[in-house]
């Protein structure tokens, strides 16, 4: 595959069955091709891209092992559909794979599904030095909606009728982002704890996070008191700016994907949120190389139901 390639290019390679599986059997194996079965065996060529494990006496594919392995989507369309998903800057919708591909929306939707289970290693970066944090919910406003459905005291953090959702992000870019099921430091200080060292200096808006100033250098900014883009001189003589505006555009970014889809269940909104940090953390790859990441992620592991 090309280092970097526009649609039309990307197309052209994926034109059919054959050359999707030469195309994966090259980025996957290269010019050697390894059983999953027992990877010092020596490996017999089948027909239709079967090999055969001399050691184990199995048979296997470039998708055996993967989220491939046991869907009968032609591969020409998984392709498709990875393109669209990797290229999309905020997402892509199961109705319009249904239309694109010729699928039903339920086919398209467990795609999609699929697709988001497996790049939740994208969401699991660790945090040092410089991090801001913050809450967004998910949902639509109150005042948008109609007076029959609105929800009596569910203003500021209040999240009766949305889904919290807790940011972490390293000045360097990094994003964490993860769905809670409170705003309190009970629920916050673990998350905080496991992604950013011990030491590191943690921006907030002023919000009560607990004992998070025992384990880090915390610095908040106040908003009602207009106190923020302020800055300071670190230890370095560096000069640092007292704001969260970092983790804030994420969250402008997030509502605008969140904004794509009809309807997202609590149930699968960890999933959602994955996405938008994958879309966040690769923002400055091009569509070619996020497609390459898309399959490393996808060949990891088997998601025989991404429900």
């Amino acid at each position: 595959m090309k280092k970097s390639m526009n649609f039309l290019e990307f197309i052209q390679i994926v034109k059919d069955e054959n050359a999707c599986y030469d195309l994966y059997e090259q980025w996957k194996w290269g010019d050697k091709v390894v059983s999953p079965f027992d990877p010092t065996s020596k490996v017999y060529k089948c027909k239709n891209h079967k090999y055969k494990c001399k050691n184990t006496n199995r048979y296997f594919t470039v998708k055996t092992g993967t989220c491939f392995a046991n869907s009968k989507i032609p591969f020409t369309k998984w392709f498709y559909v990875m393109w669209l998903f990797a290229q999309g800057k905020r997402g892509i919708s199961s109705y319009q794979v249904s239309r694109d591909i010729d699928v039903s929306q339920k086919t398209a939707w467990r795609m999609l599904h699929k697709i988001r289970k497996a790049m939740t290693g994208e969401n699991d970066y660790y945090l040092e030095g410089e991090v801001e944090i913050d809450e967004s919910f998910a949902g639509g406003k109150n005042a948008n909606r109609h007076k029959d459905k609105k929800v009596e005291r569910c203003q500021e953090r209040s999240f009766k009728d949305k889904v919290p959702v807790f940011g972490l992000i390293g000045r360097n870019g990094d994003l964490v982002a993860k769905v809670v099921s409170g705003t309190g430091s009970s629920k916050l200080l673990p998350i905080i704890r496991k992604y950013v060292e011990e030491g590191s200096t943690i921006y907030t808006d002023g919000w009560d996070y607990g004992e998070v100033s025992e384990m880090y250098n915390q610095i908040s900014v106040d908003h009602g008191h207009k106190y923020y883009g302020i800055t300071y001189y670190n230890d370095n003589k560096e000069t640092v700016m007292i704001t969260t505006n970092t983790i804030e555009n994420a969250w402008s970014v997030f509502k605008r994907i969140y904004a794509t889809y009809y309807h997202i269940s609590k149930k699968y909104m960890q999933r959602y949120v994955d996405e938008f940090v994958f879309r966040f953390n690769t923002r400055k790859l091009s569509d070619s190389d996020r497609f390459r990441l898309l399959l490393q992620y996808l060949d990891i592991g088997d998601y025989r139901y991404a429900g």
